[in-house]
């Protein structure tokens, strides 16, 4: 769980970001501050890890305040309706520089980014292996386990998701190569540039085609060495 803290002098973008914030899972909003000095003045006593900072504010703007942070500043996204603050913005090694207005997809990449350095810095720590992952599908986080996933198919800037309970795929913006570097190794292969499968839902793998949930997944040579991993090539005709 990231903490966090919101700061811009719009009313109306402060409740936008509030609500983009409880869209997701791992981030916890702690406050919500129409200045640079109240929000200067909450992490005098209450530090967080993650800064959602305007840049255009009466008073002090969002890059003076965090350049005069005393302290090792938290982690920093920008927002801002200015385009031209963006280099000096990323001088001062923010996680990213957003635009409004934001659609949620834009910021959900943003958060991503956030997490993945949060985890990075954190202390090396022996945590339990991940069982599910989060999409966005139509506007929706939607939470897909792990042990209901039976295979994905990649459509250019799409990919489907097939679940075991489902009848229909769930559709998400990723890559394939993202998803590659989500999922457990242990659990899942990619055999065609297009689809990545579950290992215990295959039901039969014959004439270079894998059988399951009734449907026919191609191998392609490419990746058929992925296989190898887990079956005997001997086995494969």
């Amino acid at each position: 769980m990231m903490t966090c803290l919101a700061v811009d002098d719009e009313p109306l973008a402060l409740d936008l970001l509030e609500d983009n914030i409880k869209k997701i899972p791992f981030l916890k909003l702690l406050k919500k501050c129409s200045n640079a000095l109240e929000a200067n003045e909450f992490l005098q006593s209450q530090p967080v890890d993650l800064l959602f900072l305007d840049i255009q504010m009466p008073g002090l703007t969002g890059i003076q305040f965090l350049q005069g942070l005393s302290k090792a500043p938290p982690l920093v996204i920008f927002i801002t309706a200015y385009e031209q603050y963006a280099l000096e913005g990323y001088s001062l090694d923010v996680v990213d520089y957003l635009l409004k207005p934001v659609s949620f997809e834009r910021f959900l990449k943003a958060v991503n980014k956030a997490h993945d350095k949060f985890t990075s810095r954190a202390p090396a720590v022996v945590a339990p292996a991940a069982t599910y992952m989060f999409v966005n599908s139509e506007y929706n986080l939607v939470r897909i386990d792990f042990a209901d996933l039976a295979y994905i198919e990649g459509l250019k800037d799409y990919v489907k998701i097939f679940l075991m309970s489902a009848t229909r795929p769930v559709i998400t913006r990723m890559s394939m190569k993202s998803l590659e570097e989500i999922l457990p190794a242990d659990q899942f292969v990619r055999v065609h540039k297009s689809f990545i499968v579950s290992i215990s839902k295959i039901t039969s793998i014959r004439k270079g085609r894998i059988a399951l949930l009734k449907e026919q997944i191609p191998i392609s040579e490419h990746y058929r060495e992925n296989l190898y991993r887990f079956i005997d090539p001997k086995n494969l005709t």
